[in-house]
């Protein structure tokens, strides 16, 4: 088993300044951290004098447009310029190669560095994980300020703090999970004084909900079954529930936040069936001392502490439901 090299801040610094052509990738059913930070970085590398594409196994999603519109198009694999000769391959805010998806068996044993901000992951590449940080995008924010002290750049492009602040917003839930510390506060004050429109992001991404969004939510509504005493709140959607309601894996993304919202409940868990096989992924989000993160891990995923994730292969998605539950009562009780 090969052993992957802890980077410092410096060495990926220096590492970005070479001047190549670099692909970005970052991980399936893309958050707004996840698109916001890798375009980011794409600006930033294109502003130091490399060629830098983003790319994904999955679309970036509708709701998320917004981010990409006049700095790339598509993010599919299809979508790189048939002149793009690769020379570096970076991954952004994917924590195990599983993340990755389709894009792990082009990649495998070609990614140059990791840079995550998830504490519990699986390193396939030499890596710079900055844990204390919010979100990914904090840690592109750090390195564009570091590459504007170093001359590196000239000035921060257009766009990149418009990327970075939707990107911190995002996984931080408009600045109300946990996971905000205080020079969170401080990056998104920095990003605030460029002068971009930040309640407008705020507003796309919190406020505005297509209609398949809202009936999805809606029917995981009807599905919601409480656990200890209301302690635990899970939500089912089967892949019968996704066919008949015609709405796509994007649709799916504030499946947990209908289990989170419900008074006095603990940890949260969304269990969704994408296609007809028996394969099921689950989403936990704590709000108490339950670790989720570790309960994913059980399951071969990962995450935050109080936001993780993992795929569950089971006979039923009530069979999911009980292996979860089971994992969070060792540390409930």
């Amino acid at each position: 088993m090969k052993i992957f090299e802890k980077l410092s801040f410096v060495q990926v610094c220096n590492l970005l300044e070479e001047k190549k052509n670099t692909l970005v990738l970052f991980h399936v059913r893309p958050d707004g951290d996840a698109v916001g930070s890798a375009l980011a970085l794409k600006l930033l590398l294109e502003a130091m004098g490399s060629r830098a594409w983003c790319l994904c196994a999955n679309e970036i999603p509708q709701r998320l447009a917004f981010l990409s519109e006049g700095v790339q198009k598509s993010a599919l694999f299809e979508s790189i310029p048939e002149d793009f000769d690769v020379e570096r391959v970076i991954s952004v805010d994917t924590a195990s190669s599983s993340q990755l998806g389709a894009l792990y068996e082009s990649f495998c044993g070609k990614i140059d560095v990791i840079i995550d901000h998830h504490a519990k992951g699986e390193p396939y590449a030499d890596y710079y994980v900055a844990s204390d940080a919010a979100a990914a995008g904090e840690i592109v924010f750090d390195i564009s300020r570091e590459m504007l002290k170093r001359g590196a750049i000239k000035a921060i492009p257009d766009k990149l703090d418009f990327c970075l602040y939707a990107a911190i917003s995002s996984d931080t839930g408009c600045f109300k999970y946990s996971n905000v510390t205080p020079k969170t506060h401080i990056c998104s004050a920095e990003l605030l004084n460029s002068g971009i429109d930040t309640a407008e992001i705020n507003r796309l991404l919190f406020d505005s909900k297509s209609m398949e969004v809202l009936a999805v939510e809606k029917a995981g509504l009807d599905t919601l079954k409480m656990f200890h005493n209301g302690k635990i709140a899970v939500v089912f959607f089967t892949y019968q529930m996704k066919q008949k309601l015609g709405v796509l894996d994007e649709h799916l993304e504030t499946l947990i936040d209908v289990a989170r919202s419900v008074e006095g409940v603990d940890v949260a868990v969304a269990i969704r069936q994408p296609g007809p096989e028996k394969t099921f992924r689950v989403s936990t989000r704590s709000s108490s001392a339950v670790d989720v993160s570790a309960v994913c891990a059980y399951f071969g995923g990962g995450g935050h502490v109080r936001a993780a994730g993992c795929t569950i292969v089971a006979d039923c998605i009530e069979h999911v439901a009980d292996l979860v539950i089971t994992e969070i009562e060792k540390q409930l009780f």
